[in-house]
């Protein structure tokens, strides 16, 4: 295919995901521009009627503005109050990787593949984080790739929908939006996004794209440095990138190659959803906590998309982030021991 034609083909994708992001905007739905294009992109895809891939490089462009936005939430009382909360951090995210496991060993079971490669599929990870991981072992890549896409997409479409059906909040994305154009404060935003995911991914940090910016976009508000957020277009720009990039890779190849993994990995993804909230409801119950705070912040989903998920919903920013991020911290180093041990032990 001539460049000029593939280019003309992606442009005609992102406009028609704008136009899913923008029906969902006028129903009053919950995350509009990431659940329009996320649905209008899957069905295109998946019908076979787009034939153009949506290249990975693009999801680093949505990440980078998303979390250098929400670094502004970071302010020093934000940080102290982070840090109080530090136990309660630590503490949801191993049960997280606990239910996980339990998850893994179930989705293993259906699917009939090894537990080592369940788990890969299953522990919240980036679905690239997680296809690399599976190379290094020699498993497939393509069916893991599908599994985490397919978590974080349900994630994204039925944690907000949930919330704000159960709120009675229809109608919340017809808000105004932010006409504020602060040159300033874009031009600051757009480098530190920039000088933060180079740095991190220099350093080879996990998920370099999201925490390198978020990293100094936060101190440099924890510093008392006020920056005007983006202008709401620029946040509405960064979800189409990420919703259709998140579509994109619902093939129709894909899912057939993938065989019983597909209703393993549906039922094993609702299953991860609803066990999660339940334990993230009855703790917040206990710690007399608002339950859609401590769901969110517990839900096995990218960080990018709940972060996105606590603004649109009006919810501490700051905190849901914290939580993702600590499981992050956790769940990423851990993944390659936890791999290695079920490895060694499947192949005796």
């Amino acid at each position: 295919m001539p460049q000029t034609v593939r280019s003309l083909k992606t442009a005609f994708v992102y406009l028609l995901a704008a136009a899913g992001g923008y029906l969902f905007f006028r129903l009053g739905l919950p995350l509009p521009w990431m659940i329009g294009p996320l649905v209008a992109t899957a069905a295109l895809t998946f019908s076979g009627l787009m034939d153009v891939r949506i290249p990975v490089q693009t999801r680093p462009f949505g990440q980078g503005i998303v979390a250098s936005q929400v670094g502004l939430s970071f302010s020093p009382a934000v940080f102290a109050s982070l840090l109080q909360m530090a136990p309660l951090l630590i503490g949801m995210a191993l049960v997280i990787i606990l239910v996980g496991f339990a998850i893994a060993l179930l989705l293993s079971r259906m699917a009939r593949i090894r537990l080592s490669s369940a788990l890969i599929a299953t522990l919240p990870t980036s679905p690239v984080e997680a296809a690399v991981i599976a190379e290094r072992y020699d498993f497939p890549p393509a069916p893991i790739i599908l599994s985490q896409t397919m978590r974080i997409s349900t994630v994204v479409v039925l944690i907000p929908m949930a919330i704000f059906f159960i709120d009675g909040e229809l109608g919340r994305s017809a808000r105004p939006m932010n006409t504020v154009f602060d040159v300033h404060s874009l031009l600051v935003l757009l480098v530190l996004c920039v000088a933060g995911m180079f740095v991190f991914r220099k350093l080879k940090i996990s998920n370099p794209f999201f925490l390198g910016p978020l990293a100094l976009s936060s101190a440099v508000t924890a510093a008392g440095i006020e920056l005007a957020p983006y202008p709401s277009v620029v946040l509405w720009g960064a979800q189409v990138v990420l919703g259709t990039w998140l579509g994109s890779n619902f093939r129709r190849a894909l899912f057939t190659s993938a065989g019983r993994l597909v209703f393993a990995s549906v039922v094993s993804t609702l299953l991860f959803i609803v066990v999660a909230a339940l334990i993230a409801a009855g703790i917040a119950w206990l710690l007399d906590m608002p339950w859609e705070l401590l769901v969110l912040a517990s839900t096995p989903g990218g960080v990018t998309e709940m972060a996105l998920t606590a603004k649109f919903l009006e919810m501490d920013v700051a905190l849901i982030t914290a939580f993702h991020i600590t499981r992050i911290f956790i769940v990423v180093p851990s993944i390659p021991f936890l791999i290695d041990w079920l490895y060694l032990r499947e192949g005796r």
